[in-house]
């Protein structure tokens, strides 16, 4: 039973990076990306909320990283809110340079259920999801990855 219950588990992780690695994103400006928008970067969607102090420690190494590393994008999807004006303050507040998109039942289709915030899907710059991190995501740990991936 366990293992049959294990072997379905690992069916359904296996198949969320292809619908992931196909994604279609509206920001706050209305503005879509895709991951081909973004060939040859890595590419992070970070899963947050505003309550989520896990989320709001990792905000200054994500702006951090957007802003002062070239081949790094960084898009913040901001889930359990209540209106696209709080998130729109809120980013304006925390000074966040990354678009920010209002995950709804169409960006959550596109990448699994969240049951965990922060959530942070990492793209090589080849457009493959190469890791899912749940929890606290620090610039260090991102670098880190991207140093052992290119070498």
């Amino acid at each position: 039973m366990l293992r049959r219950a294990f072997i379905l588990l690992m069916l359904c992780l296996l198949a969320l990076p292809a619908a992931a690695e196909s994604f279609s994103l509206k920001d706050l400006n209305s503005k879509t990306h895709t991951l081909a928008d973004y060939k040859g970067k890595w590419v992070l969607v970070n899963f947050w909320a505003t309550w989520c102090p896990p989320c709001l420690e990792e905000i200054p190494d994500l702006i951090m990283l957007n802003d002062k590393r070239k081949d790094v994008v960084v898009i913040g999807v901001a889930m359990d809110y209540k209106d696209k004006k709080e998130i729109a303050k809120f980013a304006d507040d925390n000074l966040m340079s990354y678009p920010i998109v209002l995950g709804d039942d169409s960006v959550t289709n596109q990448f699994g259920t969240m049951d965990v915030l922060p959530t942070t899907f990492i793209f090589n710059p080849q457009g493959k999801l190469i890791k899912l991190h749940r929890g606290l995501l620090t610039r260090k740990l991102v670098e880190k990855l991207i140093s052992e991936k290119t070498r």
